[in-house]
């Protein structure tokens, strides 16, 4: 036994001993990790992005402005048709935009068939790239947090507070309410613009009385969007907007004569309740509901972002506070694409 003991009691004097001996290497070793770890490289930002026929300077313009405001590492994510993606790849690549890091990605309308209905009041509403927003795990694949973007916006701020929000556990998107910021409010009611549920889905059908949502909640829009990938995977996000979207085809639960917006109403169910919030300066919107509703300049030069979601688009005419856009528009090398002027 006391051999036994012995053996122990030399055992453990030659543990403390190795552990006095190696502890100053192994603080230095782990020292020297900290120092070489990635922490404080920056991390991409991936930015999605529309570029539709017809639309495409309002593409550029978004992506420029973006560019130009922020020294994060951005990565553009150019969404397009097989038709349509060699002009923006042009576009970009023969312009000061060719600094830029982008990938294109092709998107498939096949996708579609079968989930719009068709409606001849605001036919551009049904374009196959209104709805891309909703398969963002598909096209995005290494990224677990995504921001989208609608082209008709541009960037004031340092896109890199807006990839920040933080979204709560649980949540798979963060978008801005309709009734977040007071100062919108006038616009609002002075353009005729719903901004509760009510404007957006057809209460008069059972499908949506059953869901038990308010018609008087509030809406939020889906033209700027900061996305947990894992989240929208795990919940099966692009499933449920794609039932709603057929439910619609069948029993018409919604339409663009309603809030105009036939891709906004499957987002308003299936994020119902579920969805954290963007800082309001960071989605000024409205801006393309009238030719002649303005918002004060000071207002204006405050705000982070702004969106001309509506008919009057900056690059045609008419339509407000179109010297803001053209601060960030390129022309287009090949000429194809040419804004609409008083004098043009």
């Amino acid at each position: 036994v006391n051999q036994i003991l012995l053996f122990l009691l030399v055992l453990t004097v030659c543990a403390i001993l190795y552990n006095k001996v190696h502890q100053v290497p192994s603080a230095l070793k782990n020292e020297t990790v900290d120092l070489e770890s990635p922490e404080e490289i920056e991390e991409e930002i991936p930015v999605v992005i529309c570029a539709a026929a017809g639309r495409m300077g309002a593409t550029v313009a978004a992506i420029s402005s973006i560019y130009s405001n922020t020294e994060a590492d951005v990565l553009f994510y150019i969404v397009g048709l097989k038709t349509t993606i060699p002009h923006i790849r042009k576009w970009i690549e023969n312009s000061k935009l060719k600094e830029i890091k982008f990938k294109v990605v092709e998107f498939n309308p096949m996708v579609l068939k079968g989930k719009m209905r068709q409606d001849a009041s605001r036919p551009e509403l049904l374009q196959p790239l209104n709805f891309v927003r909703f398969y963002l795990p598909l096209l995005i694949q290494k990224h677990e947090k995504v921001i989208y973007l609608d082209d008709d916006i541009i960037v004031q701020g340092d896109i890199q507070e807006l990839y920040d929000t933080k979204l709560a556990p649980g949540h798979a998107a963060a978008f801005s309410d309709d009734c977040d910021l007071p100062s919108t409010h006038e616009m609002v009611r002075s353009v005729g613009m719903q901004n509760t549920y009510m404007g957006f889905l057809d209460y008069r059908k059972q499908a949506i009385r059953d869901l038990g949502i308010s018609p008087s909640t509030c809406s939020f829009n889906p033209g700027v969007i900061v996305a947990n990938m894992t989240e929208w995977k795990h919940q099966r996000i692009t499933k449920q907007l794609e039932k709603w979207m057929q439910r619609n085809v069948e029993e018409n639960l919604y339409s663009s004569t309603l809030g105009g917006g036939v891709a906004t109403s499957p987002m308003l169910i299936v994020f119902h309740g579920k969805y954290s919030t963007i800082n309001p300066m960071w989605h000024i919107r409205h801006l393309g509901w009238s030719p002649d509703t303005r918002y004060s300049e000071h207002f204006l030069q405050e705000a982070k972002l702004l969106h001309w979601n509506g008919r009057y688009k900056p690059w045609d005419y008419p339509s407000v506070h179109t010297d803001l856009w053209e601060n960030w528009f390129i022309p287009d090398p090949s000429g194809k694409f040419k804004l609409t002027r008083p004098d043009s």
